[in-house]
């Protein structure tokens, strides 16, 4: 009997269907096999929702996020490994990880932090041919009913509105 109203109120995110179907993921591991995190690069900040570039690394929004304020800090060469990385990778992705902490801090008053990468499929990595690591601000209470029964998380805000905050935000120095 689906024509039966039931209790439950809806919360529609059609944009979410795009990530279940695998919309924009890479068919294959080069970085010629449609890896948007090669892609994002080519393109102006607003539209590629980047906060910031750097020599070798730049900050971009994640377009599904887990909280807003989501983003990554990706190095620009396709590399799948943190191994991978050389010296002045490593360097400016710790430096644009700090300086994401200091953006977030700034424009969202986050409390709190979950800083890390998921290093192949197995571990969680939905795009695990190319390097990325995540900076997911938190806030006291934001696990609440929506994540964990019903599946969805709510954002307050558009991503290219939070993208226009975090750049105005960012740092020039870490220190």
């Amino acid at each position: 009997m689906t024509d039966v109203p039931d209790a439950f109120g809806r919360l529609w995110t059609p944009h979410r269907m795009a990530y279940i179907k695998g919309e924009n993921k890479p068919t294959g591991p080069g970085a010629g096999d449609g890896c948007p995190f090669c892609e994002i690069p080519k393109m102006d900040d607003a539209d590629g929702l980047i906060v910031a570039r750097g020599e070798v690394v730049y900050a971009v929004l994640n377009l599904y996020p887990y909280n807003s304020g989501h983003l990554m800090v990706c190095p620009y060469r396709h590399v799948p490994d943190y191994t991978d990385l050389d010296a002045a990778e490593t360097a400016e992705l710790a430096e644009f990880t700090q300086k994401a902490l200091v953006a977030l801090r700034e424009a969202s008053g986050a409390q709190g932090f979950n800083v890390g990468m998921n290093l192949g499929h197995v571990a969680g990595a939905g795009i695990a041919a190319h390097l990325h690591q995540h900076v997911v601000p938190r806030w006291g209470g934001d696990t609440n009913f929506m994540p964990i029964v019903g599946h969805t998380r709510v954002l307050p805000q558009l991503l290219r509105d939070t993208r226009d905050l975090l750049a105005r935000a960012w740092p020039e120095k870490t220190s």
